[in-house]
């Protein structure tokens, strides 16, 4: 852990445990050749958490299948309740809105629940899954509306009717949803909403990382495929006749951004992954953010690719780093 950013990362060697399960699934892939309907499908079989052994299976005190009303329809979520919450009817917990990863095309809680489960345990703190509608049926800003939307809903009377404090709601997500997590921040601020109280950005993408070391060294055989994020954000920019933007728009590249605009922001933990082509932009948009005086804790792992949520049943070394984003929480709520 760090608090000094540099603007790129390293990595080791690849974890045994990861360099087997790669092995053992040669034709999972995030971002590869095959249509991403097939991608859909084959992650669900592999990380859903109903295909998991019993014995990989994270317990949980409680678990809420809720919807909301939001700006594009119903928005379905998912509450994941600690069993010290359960057990001793804790009120006024701290509770984080995750957005899943998947290019903004793939992914749904299914595939997220074990992680989830994870951190919500650990952390003690009332997890809020989104089922978000995914590209490319549905472009930017839907996602970004209904993230923020189930915001709104935790902070609100809603959220307080579970146990959840309106005032430690934070704002999480993996790659794509690390993305998405950081332009909600910005957003929020910029349009003078209460914001989430801090940010758990785990392996973001914080731009296209076209032209980074990382980009190179993980460009293939890594599970996250590098090439097949161009195909991700094409997914996802909205297109004519709708109002557009460039991929450098402040809600969809973050991390092109000036520090000068990316000050007062909530507290920030920031995590990467050695063997992951997005490590290096998220690290570059940690530097800017503490470059901008917002409160950056950096966790970075040599040996791990991107996905150590996901990877956690199969990898230590996974599930070790998925406790350090609940212990993180935990410091970023309660101080502790």
């Amino acid at each position: 852990m760090s608090t000094k950013m540099p603007q790129v990362a390293d990595r080791s060697t690849l974890a045994k445990s990861l360099s087997t399960f790669l092995k053992d699934n040669p034709t999972l892939h995030l971002g590869g050749d095959a249509d991403f309907h097939q991608e859909r499908r084959h992650r669900l079989e592999i990380f859903g958490f109903h295909a998991l052994p019993k014995d990989n299976q994270a317990p949980m005190g409680r678990v809420e299948f809720e919807g909301i009303r939001g700006p594009h329809g119903s928005i379905s979520i998912r509450l994941f309740y600690p069993k010290a919450v359960v057990d001793a009817n804790q009120k006024q917990t701290a509770a984080p809105v995750y957005m899943h990863g998947g290019g903004y095309t793939t992914g749904s809680i299914d595939e997220f629940e074990n992680g989830l489960r994870l951190l919500a345990e650990a952390s003690g703190a009332i997890t809020v899954g989104v089922e978000y509608r995914l590209a490319p049926k549905h472009h930017l800003p839907t996602q970004l509306d209904e993230y923020s939307a189930v915001i709104d809903w935790a902070q609100g009377p809603e959220g307080e009717e579970r146990g959840i404090s309106s005032n430690p709601v934070f704002g999480s997500g993996d790659s794509a949803g690390g993305n998405m997590t950081e332009a909600v921040s910005l957003r929020r601020r910029d349009e003078g909403k209460k914001n989430i109280a801090g940010q758990l950005l785990l392996y973001p993408e914080s731009r296209i990382p076209f032209d980074t070391p990382a980009a190179e060294e993980n460009n293939s055989g890594l599970y996250l495929e590098c090439n097949g994020i161009f195909s991700f954000a094409d997914h996802y920019l909205p297109k004519a006749p709708n109002k557009t933007c460039a991929p450098s728009y402040k809600y969809v590249s973050p991390g092109m951004q000036s520090a000068n605009y990316l000050e007062n922001q909530p507290l920030a933990g920031l995590f990467t992954c050695g063997f992951d082509p997005l490590r290096d932009v998220g690290v570059e948009y940690g530097s800017k953010l503490e470059q901008a005086s917002v409160d950056v804790q950096w966790h970075h792992y040599p040996d791990l690719t991107q996905s150590f949520l996901q990877f956690a049943p199969w990898s230590q070394e996974c599930l070790k780093a998925t406790m350090d984003v609940a212990k993180d929480l935990k410091r970023m709520a309660y101080g502790s």
